[in-house]
């Protein structure tokens, strides 16, 4: 039986615990007897046959680090089918019959492409998702790589920005990453204590949600404020400029932007990022390809690549209940 030889790659946007993930499945690999393949800067490294053999100590070292050491990159050709024909041919050419991609879901379709690719040219190649994003906002897995940290990051940037409204007896309007999921938003707006939080799941109303709870806040002796806003509400600025113009007192608005990608992954994201890759790999070696590696009740599992995007995201509603009933 020939050597089996796998691929790892990391597309979209990065995630702390990137690195993780790739030192396991490169690990896991060669513990395995496979020939593990790094493709730069996403699917463009399989179009620009940008890739390098892998050893063990091509990944020593990195699983603190931030970002990803076989770069990112978001890839519009690949929604070509000739561009995925190309890859797929280059993959067949290289003896490459499995890749795991750790990205979001826009990555899991490309690989779904991939592999369907594959099949058209008569070869197999099983692709693997792994969930890498800081917004946690891939509806399969209830928690992705990147998402603790960028929580921690978020949560410091907060606690830093409170004691600075504390002094000046200030509203700090802080937005924070999530364009169509408001978990980091959420989660820190609990954290911190925030007297309100704007998400993109959840309707609002200025007054009622923002000005009302600011008033009611004051009236038990409060002077400053912490409102926290997800990326996808967007408006900080505005919003700022009406709170001083309707309560008179003095708003600042705070935009933290991608200081939340950087960083050393916290150690729930290097563990998890660990699972993952192991167990992606686990698939490929047992034969079983078009799988997304997932968390689902606290435990790594895995499920079929179509199941896992046809599925819909669930905010927390009960969450978010608690957090208005006890950030006042």
């Amino acid at each position: 039986m020939s050597q089996k030889s796998i691929a790892v790659l990391t597309s979209g946007g990065d995630a702390p615990g990137m690195n993780a993930a790739v030192r396991a499945v490169v690990r896991t690999g060669i513990n395995r007897g496979m020939r593990v393949y790094g493709i730069h800067r996403g699917y463009n490294g399989l179009l620009k046959e940008d890739i390098e053999e892998m050893d063990l100590r091509s990944v020593s070292d990195i699983i603190g680090n931030g970002g990803t050491k076989l770069y990112t990159a978001r890839c519009k050709e690949f929604e070509l089918e000739e561009n995925q024909l190309k890859a797929a041919k280059y993959c067949q050419e290289m003896g490459i019959n499995g890749i795991v991609v750790v990205g979001g879901d826009g990555s899991f379709r490309g690989a779904r492409a991939l592999a369907k690719a594959a099949k058209k040219l008569g070869s197999d190649i099983q692709c693997i998702g792994v969930p890498g994003t800081i917004d946690n906002d891939i509806a399969c897995s209830e928690y992705t790589i990147g998402f603790d940290t960028a929580m921690n990051t978020a949560l410091e940037m907060v606690d830093r920005i409170r004691d600075t409204a504390q002094s000046h007896d200030r509203c700090s309007i802080v937005e924070v990453m999530g364009r169509r999921c408001g978990d980091i938003a959420l989660q820190t707006g609990i954290a911190t204590g925030a007297t309100a939080i704007l998400v993109p799941e959840v309707e609002y109303d200025i007054e009622r949600d923002v000005i009302a709870r600011i008033i009611n806040t004051q009236k038990t002796g409060k002077q400053h404020f912490i409102i926290v806003v997800a990326e996808g509400v967007g408006g900080v600025r505005d919003l700022a400029k009406y709170i001083e113009h309707r309560l008179r007192i003095e708003a600042r608005a705070t935009i933290l932007g991608h200081v939340q990608r950087g960083g050393s992954p916290t150690l729930r994201d290097r563990v998890v990022a660990s699972q993952m890759g192991y167990k992606a790999v686990d698939l490929i070696d047992k034969g079983m390809g078009n799988r997304v590696v997932v968390m689902q009740n606290g435990k790594i599992t895995d499920l079929d690549i179509d199941e896992a995007l046809e599925k819909e995201r669930v905010f927390d509603k009960e969450l978010y209940k608690i957090a208005m009933t006890i950030s006042i």
